[in-house]
């Protein structure tokens, strides 16, 4: 949809386009149990504004990290007690906080692995053959709160069987990679957990995406969020990362 974003047609032809894939997304669902698409934009038929599609605000990332820590198994916690904090499990912690960081899409959370890792770093370096739009390798910064999350996660999956033949960093309980409708469930449940009402919003896992893009540009600018979110532009060449990591992992300290 994004090369759909910046065709220059009329808002109505958009909207249409987005209509149709939505149609034959819910057909494939229906036929062969896929994996419901999601897209970034969302356009009216009949013209009027596009632009993303819902996120959430600064204080709502924060209670949504506090719920993926509750979710397991730790139902409070607090920054300088993050290191004391013994939940059950890092798994959610880990999969939620990174993608708050990283503006993880549904797929890329599907095929991450083990090795994208650096928490030493405070990174993950992306190689192209499995970033969503094989464009090329990625360098993404992370919180050091996330990477202890990552860190404390990796140490704990050696102890799950379903693991043991793979390199995948997250798996559903049934041993399955996450989807766009397992996700949207998994944030939906945290939106629950940490009272925030999503009944009347277009929620779905990419408005944890857009809520980084939204808040990194706000703190830094374009440039930081092009290359934090490996995003794809007409305009913009996405083969160099000039902003350096520091800066944008201060700009989402900031962000909460």
């Amino acid at each position: 949809m994004e090369e759909v974003a910046f065709r220059d047609v009329t808002e109505s032809t958009k909207g249409k386009i987005l209509g149709s894939l939505g149609r034959y997304s819910k057909w494939l669902q229906h036929k062969f149990n896929r994996d419901e698409w999601e897209f970034n934009w969302n356009f009216q038929s009949g013209g009027g504004n596009n632009g993303p599609r819902d996120f959430l605000t600064k204080p709502e990332r924060r209670k949504i990290r506090q719920a993926a820590l509750g979710k397991d198994g730790t139902p409070n916690y607090g920054t300088d007690d993050l290191l004391e904090a013994d939940p059950e499990s890092w798994k959610f912690t880990s999969l939620v906080w990174t993608s708050l960081d990283a503006g993880l899409r549904p797929v890329e959370v599907g095929n991450a692995r083990v090795s994208w890792c650096e928490p030493e770093n405070s990174l993950l370096r992306i190689p192209r053959e499995d970033s969503a739009k094989n464009e090329g390798n990625w360098t993404v910064s992370l919180t050091d709160r996330t990477a202890t999350a990552l860190e404390r996660w990796i140490d704990e999956r050696e102890d799950h069987p379903r693991y043991e033949d793979t390199d995948k960093l997250w798996l559903t309980r049934h041993g399955n990679r996450y989807g766009s409708n397992e996700l949207s469930r998994i944030l939906k449940d945290l939106c629950d957990r940490a009272g925030i009402n999503h009944q009347n919003r277009q929620m779905s896992w990419y408005s944890i995406r857009h809520s980084v893009g939204t808040h990194m540009t706000k703190e830094r600018d374009l440039a930081a969020t092009q290359a934090q979110l490996r995003h794809e532009s007409v305009k913009t060449t996405l083969k160099y990362d000039n902003v350096p990591v520091e800066d944008r992992r201060e700009a989402l300290d900031k962000m909460g």
